[in-house]
């Protein structure tokens, strides 16, 4: 399989990684960007091709992965529509850009897969939506799902209106994750432990909690009151949570996230 990658940001980083030498090998995937320094970087550390323009070995891929910011991807898709000889995969991990979009940018390509990953892909525990355009085959299908799963679990979804909640559950989740654990570490510095202590016990709890849930086959809700003795110290807790709103506000937040998402699709895909 011949890859090519449009962007070598840090997502697809964390994709060559998973990648080189496993799925593929290193000479059979290119990096397209225009900054040198980052080809040179993936040159030496993975041994792949690369370019700072798009052009024959683009042309010969059998997927192209398309890692560029977001308000980019309309410029690209200019200098794409000529190099699909092949009938290659799209692969987008681009936020926010619509498959129908895409697709009418590149006069009506359909071998999409659109994909919403998360940053744990950069230490091979991401999880990543997917949604597949009608134009791709069953073989295609099976390409972005052993691409996306170089780097953690995938999801694959019905609908691409669904891409807007993954997005707001796990594309942005860790940022939720990030800031819970800042709340904890400083809760526990106005307590008076010191900050190695309390980033050591706010990091071992989450990850603990976490994997506790991932591998028992009880819901989160009996885990949690499991914990809770009536009475105690983590009832104390839960109950000033309940008071102040937390648990809704949570579910706000990520409606807030999904709404946002719904939005920027419609705002990229504006006709110039």
């Amino acid at each position: 399989m011949k890859i090519s990658f449009i962007g070598g940001g840090n997502m697809a980083t964390a994709l060559i990684a998973g990648l080189a030498g496993k799925v593929a090998q290193a000479a059979d995937i290119h990096v397209v960007d225009p900054n040198g320094d980052a080809l040179e970087r993936l040159r030496t550390q993975y041994g792949v091709t690369t370019s700072p323009d798009i052009g024959a070995a683009v042309a010969a891929s059998d997927v192209i992965v398309l890692a560029v910011k977001p308000q980019q991807m309309r410029d690209v898709t200019v200098h794409l529509q000529s190099q699909f000889a092949n009938k290659p995969l799209l692969l987008s991990i681009a936020a926010g850009i619509r498959g129908a979009d895409l697709s009418r940018w590149l006069g009506g390509y359909g071998a999409i897969v659109r994909t919403m990953p998360n940053t744990p892909a950069l230490i091979g525990q991401g999880i990543t939506g997917m949604v597949a355009m009608a134009g791709v085959s069953a073989a295609q299908k099976d390409a972005a799902d052993t691409i996306m799963r170089a780097v953690g679990q995938t999801v694959w979804l019905d609908e691409e209106s669904l891409i807007d909640p993954v997005t707001a559950v796990s594309g942005s989740g860790p940022a939720y994750v990030f800031y819970f654990l800042e709340a904890m570490q400083q809760a526990a510095a106005e307590m008076g432990l010191s900050a190695e202590q309390g980033k050591a016990l706010a990091l071992a709890t989450f990850t603990g909690a976490a994997q506790l849930a991932a591998q028992s086959e009880e819901p989160v809700d009996v885990l949690r009151q499991r914990v809770t003795s009536k009475g105690g110290t983590t009832h104390a807790a839960i109950t000033s949570m309940e008071a102040a709103g937390v648990k809704q506000a949570i579910v706000d937040a990520m409606k807030a996230a999904a709404a946002r998402g719904r939005e920027l699709g419609a705002e990229l895909g504006k006709d110039a």
